[in-house]
């Protein structure tokens, strides 16, 4: 028998249905989920030692290869966001005192740097104004001067929406025995990356842009010189929880054989052209409209997520209040060094095609005519 009367009645919204609204999510992310994801989540769940599980698991860590482009056998899955991917990285590669050089050019670099710092690195930022890249010069410059072992650069920068180049930044960092740290949350399937063949030593990546899965699931993949740097440091990791020696050996990655991921069934190609193509129309109609891009440079423009500059006197929160309450479109503003600055459009995955972009630039022109607007 109870000894005590319940002093929290059970809350009346858990006895009626779930209501979700029907939305189109053309933000920076999440975005709206495939009709096969939402099938696969339908399904009952399976033991985590199942032979069945371990098949599903050897299956996804082949499917990550695959858009990574790798052959990484240190490949694997973590169940938290990219974010938590990226303090996977961090906290397995680094040991307090180590040299740390960050690209600090949106919010993503300046996350790295707060992860670095709070582990006891020796953090040294590069930073760039909103809407920068880094050069291979420039990046040369930081590596003779910190003498880091881990260069952190954001491949799919959504804060701004720069697509920052990557060739030659590996072959560049092991000239001087530092680890190349890339983040592809924001571009990962929307435009070409090549883990192996760009010499990266450690991607991560999310499930909730590209691949139209639920938020909540990240990705990562180590070479043997991150391999070899993280097996041989002389103090534990500080989490336990994702020390990659551990995880390795449930997924199977030490030769002892240990969900469901998705995999784009159009094949990487055909979804970096999709990106590619979708996004051009939306730069042709956004400029129609008289709007402006926040990346100058068409060759750095990150093809998912497209950075719009916020119109002379508009506030952006009302024409996102606009778009949203008049059309349930979902875009976002700003975030980090570039709030107040931008509007943010994600074509992602399925989400990116000509009629999402003729629906989102419909209501932003009804936005633009019907949003109070300030005299100049």
């Amino acid at each position: 028998m109870a000894s005590h009367k319940l002093l929290v009645p059970p809350p009346k919204a858990l006895l009626k249905p779930l209501s979700i609204p029907k939305r189109l999510l053309l933000g920076p992310g999440p975005s709206n989920l495939a009709p096969r994801i939402m099938s696969a989540g339908g399904m009952q769940i399976i033991g985590p030692m199942d032979k069945e599980m371990y098949q599903i698991m050897d299956e996804i860590k082949e499917g990550i290869q695959y858009m990574f482009q790798t052959r990484n056998p240190l490949t694997l899955v973590i169940t938290g966001s990219g974010h938590c991917a990226l303090e996977a990285a961090l906290v397995n590669v680094l040991e307090p005192g180590d040299s740390f050089l960050v690209g600090v050019n949106g919010i993503w670099g300046q996350r790295a740097m707060d992860v670095g710092e709070r582990m006891g690195a020796r953090v040294h930022p590069m930073t760039k104004d909103p809407g920068g890249h880094y050069t291979l010069q420039e990046v040369e410059e930081g590596l003779a001067q910190h003498k880091p072992v881990l260069l952190f650069l954001t491949h799919g920068e959504s804060s701004t929406g720069v697509l920052q180049p990557l060739d030659g930044f590996g072959e560049l960092c092991h000239r001087y025995k530092c680890l190349l740290l890339v983040d592809s949350v924001a571009s990962l399937g929307g435009t070409p990356l090549y883990m192996d063949q760009q010499g990266i030593d450690i991607l991560y990546s999310g499930s909730q842009k590209v691949l139209n899965a639920p938020p909540g699931t990240s990705f990562i993949s180590f070479s043997d010189k991150a391999k070899k740097k993280m097996y041989s440091r002389k103090t534990k990791p500080f989490s336990f929880y994702l020390d990659i020696k551990w995880l390795a050996n449930f997924w199977g990655c030490d030769d002892q054989p240990r969900i469901d991921e998705p995999r784009p069934s159009i094949g990487l190609e055909n979804s970096w052209r999709q990106h590619r193509e979708a996004t051009a129309y939306l730069h042709r109609r956004l400029q129609a409209l008289g709007l402006q891009l926040f990346v100058k440079d068409p060759a750095l423009r990150l093809p998912t997520v497209t950075a719009v500059a916020v119109p002379a006197g508009y506030d952006w929160r009302d024409i996102v209040s606009y778009v949203l309450d008049h059309f349930d479109i979902q875009i976002i503003g700003g975030l980090g060094p570039s709030t107040g600055k931008v509007l943010r459009i994600g074509l992602l995955g399925r989400n990116a095609t000509r009629e999402n972009v003729d629906r989102v630039t419909e209501a932003l022109g009804a936005a633009l005519q019907h949003c109070p607007k300030k005299k100049l």
